[in-house]
């Protein structure tokens, strides 16, 4: 009799998730690399002597970072003076110490123009005797707003909805806003110089490279003006940006507005920058979890990105070979993934890069019994919507045409999450308080 039925296998999907998301819990993440010893703090394998502070501030921009917030408060107590943290609505964490700024993601607004402002008040009476800790998790760039001189907020914005449009990946995204900000590409920690800063990064960034997670703002920049000018040319976007960005990026490419801080720079000599968690430890825990449920597992790769109906084909192609060969392992199977995809918005639908991918993976799989997709954001919200993403069979084209839903139209007009809701096939966890990207997984029961 087999054991693995396909409701059995969406059951443990879910359990499989979330020990993923468990494993990089925010809070527990800061724990394992932030210990005080009398007066000694020591972080990664820095240590700070509190004695020679007169002040311990807290800054932070993410969807994670108020949980990091949690612990830092946790580990310091009375010796942290205060601090102020920007993240998405909805992602509030009981803090004492660290005021929360609620902002828009992943379009910037107003607040986070307003929290930004204050993080950068706070910054103002540092010295060489100030520690600042930075707590930055994803979401960051899109919750840190402080518009270059010249560039409105509006300006930022409509730049964004661009590049968020035309399926930009996240090292591109960040690369034009670095060049947009006052605080991003290092910026941060020229405004907090002559002050010591260690920053402390949730990677939901692949490669976990420290000057891309939240666009780097205590970070060395590695793009350039010229970068950015060829991101825009990629997509055809040179023309339909604003007027005053395409003209601050074509100065910059003349010389006649300097670059974001390089390495060298004197203030980001005094800054520390440890990545905290990641998406690895999330695909690990992901396959330990299916480990033990019996599955025989594989991780496929934790850098998994391209355009998420696309990327779905090859997730779809493995389970067809699992089912048919019992290659690359034999089912029971949970062939496990990480990273981040993106969406080319085509339609006017509310969807998400994980519901997109189930969605053009449930086409992909239609009819082929014993196998189940699924696909998860770890912050629990994918794109715009209030879900964490999406779970497919081999039956979920058949169920939704009974009910009258085209799988082909919701596809087309972007609207995954329209499709999925009806189906009672959305994943749903609400805010988890981390962010390392996305986990993937294909399972295949036995025959």
């Amino acid at each position: 009799m087999n054991r693995y039925t396909v409701a059995k296998m969406r059951t443990d999907a879910v359990s499989i998730f979330e020990a993923a998301v468990a494993a990089v819990d925010a809070e527990q993440c800061v724990r394992r690399f932030v210990k005080l010893e009398g007066d000694a703090l020591r972080i990664g394998d820095q240590t700070y002597d509190l004695v020679a502070f007169d002040r311990v501030l807290a800054l932070g921009t993410g969807k994670a970072s108020p949980r990091m917030g949690v612990a830092l408060e946790g580990i310091l107590g009375d010796r942290l003076e205060g601090g102020i943290v920007n993240t998405k609505y909805g992602h509030l964490e009981p803090l004492e110490r660290i005021t929360l700024v609620e902002c828009g993601h992943p379009v910037p607004d107003e607040a986070g123009v307003a929290g930004t402002g204050q993080i950068l008040e706070l910054l103002e009476d540092t010295d060489d005797r100030t520690l600042v800790i930075c707590l930055i998790s994803g979401g960051g760039s899109a919750l840190m707003p402080a518009p270059s001189e010249g560039i409105s907020l509006e300006e930022k914005q409509e730049t964004t909805r661009l590049l968020l449009g035309c399926g930009a990946n996240i090292v591109e995204l960040n690369a034009i806003r670095k060049h947009l900000s006052q605080v991003k590409g290092g910026g941060l920690a020229r405004k907090a110089f002559p002050a010591r800063v260690a920053t402390l990064m949730l990677s939901d960034v692949i490669g976990d490279p420290l000057d891309v997670i939240a666009s780097g703002p205590t970070v060395p920049d590695t793009s350039t003006f010229q970068t950015c000018m060829g991101i825009l040319g990629k997509y055809e976007l040179v023309d339909r940006v604003p007027e005053a960005v395409r003209e601050r990026f074509e100065a910059g490419v003349h010389g006649d507005v300097p670059d974001t801080p390089k390495p060298g720079d004197e203030a980001l000599a005094r800054c520390q920058n440890l990545v905290v968690g990641s998406n690895g430890l999330a695909v690990a825990a992901a396959e330990e979890r299916a480990v033990k449920l019996g599955y025989r597992s594989l991780v496929l790769s934790t850098r998994v990105e391209g355009e998420a109906r696309e990327v779905v084909h090859v997730y779809a192609a493995i389970a067809k070979e699992i089912a048919m060969s019992k290659r690359p392992v034999a089912p029971p199977a949970c062939v496990i993934a990480g990273g981040e995809t993106t969406v080319r918005v085509r339609g006017e639908g509310k969807g998400g890069r994980n519901q997109e991918l189930a969605l053009a993976g449930a086409i992909q799989l239609s009819g082929w019994e014993g196998v189940v997709l699924f696909s998860g954001g770890t912050d629990g919200t994918d794109g715009p919507t209030d879900a964490a993403g999406a779970v497919a069979d081999g039956n979920t084209i058949a169920r939704a045409e009974g009910m009258g839903l085209s799988a082909g139209e919701y596809l087309k007009n972007n609207d995954a999450y329209h499709f999925f809701k009806p189906l009672d096939d959305l994943v749903m966890t609400g805010p988890t308080g981390t962010n390392v990207a996305d986990v993937a997984f294909v399972m295949v029961g036995e025959e």
